[in-house]
């Protein structure tokens, strides 16, 4: 496709989400939720002829020679299509934010002053790998009343083609507009330049995927940008803590997927009970096959498990996100160390702690200065699925607008409403 095309393509899309997104923003809480019931009805109906469309792309990324953790990213399993449709279930059960009115409260001049919830209009998504996005971002779209233009990874066009034809069906069969969600079709990257520089009719842009892809649309983008750059998360085994919980949370932390931005990547281990701990989960980690890049200290407790990978850890696998069966491990002289250190070296997006201490978990609450912060419980739960959202269209970093996972609220804007009788201003 030539540069005029694509140009031609992407204002085109343009302008029929702008006109959708008005028909969307005045759709009914009804009419929303009939689409969303709708879309889960045929993701179930289509399992299988969609996952023939994925097992193309699962094919090419094979022969391409595409990483396993990326492979997997791709699977569109049958679990994985039926957490798609329960999510739209999640979200049409879901109260309907849009319109609602908050903080009206009475002026002295006598008009009432309060805030509306509002669609924000129109959002690009631009995304990598996971197939399942294209059901989450517009799920989230329909549900808040706005119009989506979805650019999935060339990796996964098959897969995102089709989940994208049962997403415009449901619309349809609706009485929604197809427009209010569109694909794009072409994999060709130029699109992503157009579509990150039209504030005409992108109201904001969300990216979701590598360092690389983000860190170019954050340069180049003239539309707001919500994004999130990695997801080095930390477990902080605090003393005193509950040993055996700290086992099996640090293990689901780390092994239960290694593929996903949730999963931690780094262990910190109060010095008072690192000698417990440590050698306890390293005979786990050396179990599952998951190396750890060590600080002399856990080294010391470590090198007798038997099978255990260890590494001796830079300054670079403090700041590292893995996505792979690797894990930094350090000891730390306790709470004010573990904080200093997760506020230096995390990418704020989720950080845990298992202690027994109240007060500490509350410091930890409180000093943390990332979107997800957790209490004796795994870092792979930071999902917006997890947390009720219905689904996500992911996880922000950023500290305006939208922070941690972003669901239903996180695409809507709040304007001012003012409820007068015929007060003059003096």
């Amino acid at each position: 496709m030539n540069a005029l095309n694509i140009s031609e393509t992407t204002q085109t899309l343009g302008r029929q989400a702008k006109a959708a997104s008005s028909t969307m923003a005045a759709a009914s809480t009804a009419i929303k939720n009939q689409a969303l019931r709708r879309l889960a009805v045929l993701l179930r109906e289509n399992t299988q002829a969609l996952q023939l469309d994925n097992a193309k792309d699962l094919e090419r990324a094979v022969a391409a020679g595409l990483a396993e953790p990326m492979v997997d990213r791709l699977k569109l399993t049958p679990k994985v299509l039926e957490t798609c449709a329960q999510g739209c279930e999640q979200l049409a059960a879901m109260a309907d934010v849009i319109g609602e009115i908050i903080g009206m409260k009475q002026q002295p001049s006598g008009i009432r002053v309060g805030q509306m919830r509002v669609p924000i209009g129109v959002f690009g998504m631009i995304f990598e790998s996971r197939p399942n996005v294209t059901i989450e971002a517009a799920c989230l779209s329909i549900k808040s009343g706005n119009a989506c233009i979805l650019r999935g990874g060339s990796e996964a066009i098959e897969s995102n083609k089709a989940l994208a034809r049962l997403v415009q069906q449901a619309l349809v069969e609706s009485g929604l507009p197809a427009d209010a969600v569109q694909l794009v079709q072409t994999t060709d990257r130029e699109v992503v330049g157009q579509l990150i520089t039209m504030p005409q009719y992108v109201d904001v842009i969300i990216p979701r995927g590598g360092k690389g892809l983000i860190e170019r649309i954050s340069r180049d983008a003239k539309v707001p940008v919500i994004k999130h750059l990695d997801g080095n998360c930390h477990v902080y085994v605090d003393d005193p803590c509950d040993i055996a919980m700290a086992v099996k949370v640090a293990d689901n932390a780390k092994t239960n997927k290694y593929s996903p931005c949730n999963a931690t990547e780094s262990l910190l281990v109060a010095r008072a009970v690192a000698a417990e701990f440590l050698p306890l989960i390293g005979r786990v980690y050396a179990d599952k096959g998951v190396e750890m890049r060590v600080c002399p200290e856990s080294r010391a407790l470590l090198q007798t498990v038997p099978g255990a990978q260890l590494v001796e850890a830079t300054e670079a696998d403090w700041f590292e996100e893995y996505l792979a069966p690797i894990i930094s491990v350090k000891v730390v002289a306790g709470l004010d160390e573990a904080i200093a250190h997760i506020n230096r070296y995390s990418s704020h997006h989720t950080d845990a702690i298992l202690t027994r201490d109240h007060l500490h978990a509350q410091r930890f609450l409180r000093e943390v200065d990332s979107a997800s912060v957790m209490v004796n419980t795994s870092t792979r739960f930071a999902d917006g699925f997890e947390y009720g959202l219905g689904a996500e269209i992911g996880i922000s970093t950023d500290k305006f607008h939208a922070r941690g996972p972003v669901g239903i609220e996180g695409l809507t804007s709040l304007k001012y409403v003012v409820l007068g009788q015929g007060e003059l201003r003096q």
